[in-house]
């Protein structure tokens, strides 16, 4: 099978002294075929997302005072930093906030299911995934996949080790093994490890577009999400 280049970009400079990160990327981050699907996928979402964007973002800015979108910088393949996107859903100063909400999570993720942070558009973007839309952007520009890895934030990699940063050896991607196995249900940080690892040890393009298909069931149940 054809494999394409892959973008030059800048590594992340958290990685650990301790941590050796491997030369080579998982084989999925070098497929024609898995980025044709991106690219394909990408568009077909930023399709709906010009569709729909106006009423959103109207809700949006009647609901708080803020921006419509909601820019972090995340991790992606092997450490490289960039910008994810999503419609807002929380408060405008909600990353100050963060630090008064209690974590419900297990290890080096963030969730807490009455966040209070969330605004009531918000709550309902997140439920139905809308708020997830602006990402396919990122798909498109190759920072992410259709199907990958959740992207970490700064504070959650300063702390990964050797196992952890094996994840990141795939390209963070909007759905994967968590979405597809509980999503928000799971909350202990080394179960979705494990997850990121079997879809490594699993991969083939065909497995994507099986992931891709459970997505779109979970999403329109709804399942998991907040």
């Amino acid at each position: 099978m054809t494999n394409y280049a892959l973008p030059k970009m800048t590594a992340a400079s958290v990685l650990p002294t301790s941590v050796t990160l491997s030369n080579s990327p998982h084989p999925s981050a070098c497929s024609a075929f898995k980025r044709l699907l991106d690219i394909v996928g990408s568009l077909i979402g930023l399709a709906i997302l010009a569709i729909i964007f106006i009423p959103i973002a109207i809700a949006i800015k009647l609901d708080s005072p803020g921006p419509i979108f909601y820019k972090q910088e995340r991790y992606g393949l092997q450490g490289r930093p960039f910008t994810l996107r999503k419609f807002r859903s929380m408060v405008q100063n909600a990353d100050d906030l963060k630090a008064s909400v209690e974590n419900e999570a297990k290890g080096l993720i963030f969730k807490n299911k009455q966040d209070p942070r969330v605004t009531r558009v918000g709550n309902f973007l997140r439920k139905t995934s809308l708020d997830e839309l602006p990402q396919f952007l990122n798909v498109l520009l190759g920072e992410m996949s259709l199907v990958g890895t959740r992207p970490p934030t700064h504070d959650e990699v300063v702390h990964y080790g050797e196992r952890h940063w094996q994840r990141l050896n795939v390209k963070p991607g909007l759905t994967g093994e968590w979405q597809v196995s509980g999503r928000s249900a799971i909350s202990d940080f080394e179960e979705i490890v494990d997850l990121d690892l079997r879809y490594q040890s699993l991969w083939n393009p065909l497995y994507d577009i099986k992931l891709i298909m459970k997505t779109v069931f979970i999403v329109l149940a709804r399942a998991g999400a907040y």
